[in-house]
């Protein structure tokens, strides 16, 4: 039982040592893919490209001057809201993100100054004109978990709200090929460039690492896209044609055009087309997409920029959506947060873990080995020597009379000194000597010295 003791600080030992060369090896794989329950409601609003105060910080397109007698473009105040969440088909392999965007307008400022803020209509019910919903969308894409990177099983743009019975998939277009991160980078980002995914312009652009910077105490890696002017017409609807208000046929004198070779009354045709700059802080160890900016500049133009339309034409362009959106404060401190948790759990896996587990092993089998030197050293000391001495003489081993009792030899030489008869040497004397082996009564032998001669 001593034994199985001794041994139990070595079998632990080993047992934590080799814990700590597996935990990485199963615990890192783990952590490092998309979670399946991935959860994030994120808000940006327009801010003052200045950092100004100014209150209407956004431009966009009056809808309803479209029955006026010329077009207007009013200051707003936008607000950009998404939810992403995880839907099916996902498992172990694959996650499917589905996220609901939303572009409303918080308030507007007319030419004479007056303010009003916009309602939006319940859903299900028609919307004017007027109504606070500039823009909505629900995108769908499947991400291998462990990359990060579309897969191609889903990957689609749902651009108009489906109808109780209707299935999504009838009012939603497919994004083929689609390869770019869109709503987190993959793992271990480096200082390079990356493909990232528009769905304004339904692209994949590359994003360019510019530099490094901390926010609420964690380490980010700025990237920078630049989408490219895009002609939104060519993005076709769920029917296979341009989308409504992409294309807009309107006299050049609601359009506000003049000049040489136009006519108030000549009807102009202007496409809408995007751009923007898309700024994105993403924690290189994680992937998560801490902070975003946008600058989105939306606006119609003439699709035929050749020598055979007139030059005042050519050179129109009017705003239809223009604005920075940032990231609210409180969507950063939340991304933040998740990341530096995130952080932590990887660091934890990967070393303190490790660390933990191998110091106490290490600790163990130095027990294990104290124990069994001392027990070693201990079990020769309790064993005496086969000799000892005292001084320079040997000390012969003692024995008693009850030794010599149970040795029955007939040999009186090989008996106790005691037990051998002495020989008198007085001469005149008939030396005798009785000698009784031990359990006799009585003489049994007699010694005579034979006389001398």
């Amino acid at each position: 039982m001593r034994r199985v003791w001794l041994a139990l600080p070595a079998f632990f030992g080993a047992a934590f040592i080799a814990a700590a060369i597996a935990v990485p090896l199963i615990l890192i794989p783990q952590l490092k893919v998309v979670p399946l329950d991935l959860d994030i409601t994120s808000d940006a609003t327009t801010v003052p490209e200045d950092g100004s105060g100014e209150r209407f910080p956004a431009q966009v397109f009056d809808r309803c001057s479209i029955s006026e007698s010329k077009a207007q473009v009013l200051d707003a105040h936008l607000t950009q809201q998404r939810r992403s969440i995880i839907v099916d088909p996902s498992d172990r392999d694959q996650a499917t993100l589905q996220s609901a965007q939303t572009v409303q307008i918080d308030r507007l400022r007319y030419p004479d100054g007056t303010e009003t803020e916009p309602k939006m209509a319940p859903a299900g019910t028609p919307r004017t004109c007027k109504d606070g919903l500039l823009s909505a969308n629900i995108d769908r894409v499947s991400v291998d978990r462990k990359t990060a990177v579309p897969n191609g099983n889903v990957s689609s743009l749902q651009l108009e709200a489906a109808p109780q019975g209707v299935n999504p998939a009838d009012v939603s277009v497919e994004l083929p090929g689609r390869q770019g991160f869109q709503y987190k980078f993959g793992f271990d980002v480096q200082k390079r460039s990356y493909l990232v995914y528009d769905t304004n312009v339904r692209l994949d652009v590359p994003a360019e690492f510019v530099a490094e910077k901390t926010i609420d105490g964690v380490k980010t890696y700025e990237f920078v896209a630049e989408i490219p002017e895009t002609d939104v017409s060519n993005l076709p609807n769920p029917q296979g044609e341009a989308p409504l208000g992409s294309i807009l046929t309107m006299p050049a004198s609601w359009w506000g055009i003049s000049g040489p070779g136009v006519r108030p009354n000549d009807s102009v045709t202007m496409h809408r087309y995007a751009t923007a700059t898309k700024h994105m802080w993403v924690e290189p160890e994680t992937g998560i997409i801490v902070d975003g900016m946008e600058d989105q500049y939306q606006y119609f133009r003439s699709p035929d920029q050749s020598d055979a339309t007139p030059q005042p034409v050519r050179d129109f362009e009017m705003t239809v959506l223009k604005g920075r959106f940032k990231w609210a404060d409180s969507t950063v401190s939340g991304q933040a947060s998740r990341a530096d948790e995130n952080v932590g759990l990887l660091k934890l896996a990967s070393f303190w873990l490790p660390l933990i587990l191998g110091v106490i092993g290490v600790a163990l089998l130095g027990l294990w080995g104290f124990l069994f030197w001392r027990s070693r050293r201990s079990g020769s000391d309790d064993t005496p020597p086969a000799d000892t001495t005292e001084g320079d003489e040997p000390i012969e081993p003692e024995t008693g009379y009850g030794a010599a009792a149970d040795d029955q030899s007939t040999s009186p030489w090989d008996r106790p000194t005691e037990q051998i008869p002495r020989v008198q040497d007085s001469p005149g004397d008939t030396p005798t000597q009785n000698f009784s082996p031990p359990g006799q009564d009585g003489p049994t032998q007699e010694f005579r010295r034979p006389p001398s001669e």
